[in-house]
């Protein structure tokens, strides 16, 4: 019976100051106490729900925080990748003007020419008998022409010394120039599956190395690669490194990966640079 009394009840406080003075402040005091029980409750339950708010806002903007960080990270890598290629484009093209200033010219050998003797005969008349030969400008011409080419002071006396020469043609040869390989494409290489299957296959095949587990070495590596016209993994290199050993297990599951679906640009397939995070976690840690 005593389980079912409301101690905060009116009819209660009546009982128990029953025959008393109300005006006394311990009645007061009860009278007023499920107001405080219920401001005190409304107050608990709205600090409670604040803190949720702020741990759940934090919570978002250390998310956001990591996001933009990897972001500004891509955005060096893309950077980094672009100067490089700016600088093997360059390579060839000074090495191409270098060789050319370099190149050297045919040699000419001197022309021999078969020496020649004229004998002139010298016959003795009389004057009378002396005609003057009248020779009109253009006949002046062709005989001053024909003096001027030939040379009778220059060459040789034996006649199987004299040779007839060719123009040699030099052919240079040009390297080939390096294949381009893009930052940002219209059509982004894409592996099997989506996202979620490279995910998978990362997890499958990583190995974490026995020294970085011993030494309870975790965090996440940044592996960029190139994805070749053909799907296949081309060059790799670490652009965010964060153990020795983590680096070069990052690097060997990406080398291991299968061909991904290639990249295209203007509908043609072409190489591009992938940026991939691993992250690397010891479990129960």
């Amino acid at each position: 019976m005593a389980q079912d009394v409301d101690l905060s009840s009116k009819e209660w406080r009546d009982l128990v100051f029953e025959g008393k003075n109300k005006e006394f402040g311990a009645y007061v005091l009860r009278a007023q106490s499920d107001k405080r029980h219920n401001k005190a409750m409304l107050i608990t339950v709205i600090g409670v729900i604040v803190i949720l708010i702020l741990s759940f806002a934090y919570g978002k903007y250390n998310d956001y925080r990591m996001e933009q960080k990897e972001k500004e990270l891509q955005l060096l890598a893309e950077q980094q990748a672009m100067a490089a290629l700016a600088e093997e484009q360059e390579q060839p093209e000074e090495e191409e003007v270098q060789q050319r200033v370099e190149e050297q010219k045919p040699e000419v050998l001197p022309e021999e020419v078969l020496n020649t003797m004229k004998a002139t005969e010298i016959a003795i008349a009389d004057d009378n008998e002396v005609v003057e030969e009248i020779k009109s400008q253009d006949e002046i011409k062709e005989s001053q022409t024909a003096i001027g080419s030939t040379n009778f002071d220059k060459g040789t006396d034996d006649i199987n010394v004299v040779r007839e020469y060719k123009d040699e043609v030099i052919v240079e040869e040009k390297k080939p120039e390096p294949e381009q390989v893009f930052v940002s494409v219209e059509q982004m290489p894409k592996f099997p599956g989506g996202d979620a299957e490279l995910m998978k296959y990362i997890q499958e095949h990583l190995r974490y190395p026995t020294m970085a587990a011993e030494n309870n070495i975790q965090g996440k590596v940044v592996v960029q690669f190139v994805v070749t016209k053909n799907g296949s993994v081309g060059e790799v290199k670490v652009i965010r490194s964060r153990d020795q050993d983590l680096d070069k297990e990052a690097v060997r599951v990406v080398k291991s990966l299968p061909n991904f679906i290639p990249g295209r640009m203007n509908g043609q397939p072409v190489n591009v640079w992938y940026t991939l995070p691993i992250n690397f976690k010891l479990q129960g840690v």
